[in-house]
């Protein structure tokens, strides 16, 4: 299997099979960068106000179809499966919420905040820019989390439940993303 990968950490970020590598000085700056770069074809909507986990696993993701040379574009849907794992789920975007909720007198937080306490939400922020149509699904592990989520990834290619599909595991500090292809 070639290794089509993409990863975001601290202040560097890359692809596996090109071998190439970025530093930024923030993930707005990396976004900027990759854009320019045309890692990314378009710009990201709306990335300023996402969460912090959802800035990493968009740009992972753009990263690997980058090194697997999948293009997208603004208007092109493609039947490609999101799966991604973490062992923590969306506890970092719960606890600025209820923070949020708590400073602002318990009578109402923002609504930005709380679309993210879902930790499918980073990979549906994906799933919309790339304009992926296949399946969507997250994953919690208590531990081995590359492993655990790689055995059901194949397992989904294996059953034909779908074709391509990328597999992100993202938590607050790091996101790596590959690529998974059936074979002809």
């Amino acid at each position: 299997m070639d290794n089509r990968s993409g990863w975001v950490k601290g202040t560097k970020c890359g692809c596996v099979g090109k071998a190439r590598n970025w530093k930024y000085a923030d993930l707005r700056m990396a976004c900027d960068q990759l854009l320019e770069d045309a890692v990314l074809a378009y710009p990201i909507e709306n990335f300023g106000r996402f969460n912090h986990d959802s800035k990493l696993t968009i740009l992972a993701i753009a990263l690997a179809l980058y090194d697997a040379g999948i293009a997208y574009a603004k208007d092109k849907k493609q039947d490609i499966s999101i799966l991604g794992a973490n062992n923590c789920g969306a506890l970092d975007a719960n606890l600025a919420y209820f923070n949020d909720y708590i400073a602002n007198g318990r009578t109402l937080a923002r609504g930005n905040l709380f679309i993210y306490t879902l930790p499918s939400s980073p990979l549906a922020e994906a799933a919309i820019h790339f304009g992926l149509t296949g399946k969507l699904l997250y994953l919690g592990f208590a531990k081995n989390i590359e492993g655990e989520s790689l055995k059901y990834a194949l397992d989904m290619l294996k059953t034909q439940t779908s074709k391509t599909i990328i597999l992100v595991n993202a938590d607050s500090k790091a996101a790596t993303c590959h690529i998974l292809q059936k074979s002809s």
